[in-house]
């Protein structure tokens, strides 16, 4: 029997920032970047938690994990010093995924420096290259690159994981990346990407996605599968979220919002919402595997004790 999950939630994916003090290039001034939304200039205001939770209204997120937005590369230790200043102010994030340009000269002492900040579990760095499926072949991503591969390579002596965003058509090279480093834990943000709805489109993502899950050490976040000029609607994701969990299994994807970017396709409640009704008609431990305990595992997450109390109570409540 089918049954809206009403559990605690891990938040494995989401944004905080204040762009009018703080050095976020893409979030300054009046001229946009090219962006898979659209428009963003709606997000071009400071985030905080108290709007973060605003917006989560009455799903019971306990805890959250921030993750880097493009901070000025040339200050990423401030970025974190930021986070975990509000993390002391208001308990949230519980867990950081912090800048590290892998490539730089200085990778190693970054990353090091980030890992001696109580809440960061993973660094993220886009390794860009190809633009469309068709550019394939023709020219890499910096994950093929030597020195950054040198700077991937440090995460693992700091037990650091990897946020990787990169779309479906180079997960090629991210399933070599997790082969030839096999003690490092690599996440893969937003699903892959799958951006294009075409039939053609998704079967071409659901066969690199495949691919990709024949690696041990993946997990993947079901988050930022938002379509430019639509509304999220739980009938048009569905799809893709339950591909996501039978080629990864319930216990190596978790749950996670993008907010504030993903307000741009739909409210809080249209996304989990949504989740919740793809999801119903699993097993109450899947769900909770998906929502809460997943995210918490992998990112051990720094509890804030009032909101992991009320989790904890919620835990034991029988389905």
């Amino acid at each position: 029997m089918a049954e809206l999950y009403d559990g605690p939630i891990v938040d494995a994916h989401h944004h905080f920032w204040d762009p009018a003090n703080n050095p976020h290039p893409w979030l300054s001034g009046n001229e946009n970047i090219p962006f898979r939304y659209g428009d963003y200039s709606a997000i071009k205001r400071r985030y905080f938690p108290q709007d973060y939770f605003a917006d989560a209204g009455t799903h019971k997120v306990v805890e959250t994990v921030y993750v880097e937005t493009e901070w000025d590369p040339r200050d990423p230790i401030g970025e974190t010093r930021f986070i975990h200043t509000l993390a002391a102010r208001y308990g949230a994030p519980n867990a950081v995924v912090a800048q590290a340009w892998l490539h730089a000269t200085d990778a190693a002492d970054v990353i090091a420096a980030q890992a001696s900040f109580e809440r960061v579990r993973s660094v993220r760095h886009k390794p860009g290259g190809p633009a469309h499926p068709g550019e394939v072949g023709r020219s890499r991503t910096l994950m093929s690159d030597e020195q950054w591969r040198r700077g991937y390579a440090e995460l693992g002596r700091h037990d650091l994981h990897f946020d990787l965003q990169t779309p479906w058509w180079n997960l090629a090279e991210a399933a070599q990346l997790a082969r030839d480093f096999p003690d490092t834990l690599l996440i893969l943000n937003h699903a892959g990407l799958p951006s294009d709805r075409s039939w053609q489109g998704l079967a071409n993502w659901q066969e690199a996605m495949a691919r990709f899950a024949e690696c041990a050490n993946v997990v993947v976040k079901i988050s930022g599968i938002g379509v430019a000029g639509t509304p999220w609607r739980a009938e048009d994701n569905a799809w893709i979220v339950r591909q996501v969990i039978e080629l990864f299994g319930s216990e190596r994807a978790m749950f996670a919002s993008n907010f504030p970017v993903d307000g741009l396709c739909g409210s809080f409640d249209d996304i989990y919402g949504g989740f919740k009704r793809i999801v119903a008609d699993l097993p109450r431990a899947a769900q909770e595997q998906l929502f809460y305990r997943n995210a918490r595992r992998i990112y051990r997450t720094v509890p804030d004790t009032l909101r992991h109390a009320q989790a904890s109570a919620d835990m034991r409540t029988p389905a």
